[in-house]
């Protein structure tokens, strides 16, 4: 699961021994971490930025590997494992700025709703 391997990394740079020192700084009980490490619950989107943000870790990437740990159908699982590998073995940064401007060019509607979002 890539999100031990970001608390992980969170743990590391803060030199922090025990999670519960993490669960502190994310707000939450130990129990909840644990379970997060377990993959029986997730991170929400706030806690997942917090960590990206201070880890110096691209938020689209963890926000994308959060998505993808917790999809719940083997379809769903198997997608995610072929985005995240085609994001691993291109370059993360290349190919969604790829994506993004594919898309921007096919769909006129896309294009709006970019434009207004910049």
């Amino acid at each position: 699961m890539y999100i031990n391997q970001l608390l992980n990394k969170y743990k590391e740079l803060k030199n922090y021994i025990q999670d519960k020192q993490i669960a502190a700084d994310l707000g939450m009980d130990t129990a909840k971490l644990s379970r997060i490490r377990k993959g029986d619950r997730y991170l929400t989107e706030n806690e997942a930025i917090f960590l990206a943000e201070q880890t110096n870790t691209d938020v689209h990437e963890v926000l994308i590997y959060l998505a993808a740990d917790k999809a719940k159908t083997f379809k769903a699982k198997q997608a995610w494992q072929d985005i995240t590998a085609k994001l691993s073995s291109q370059g993360f940064r290349g190919l969604t700025l790829g994506l993004t401007g594919f898309l921007a060019l096919s769909e006129p509607k896309i294009q709006c709703a970019l434009c207004i979002l910049c």
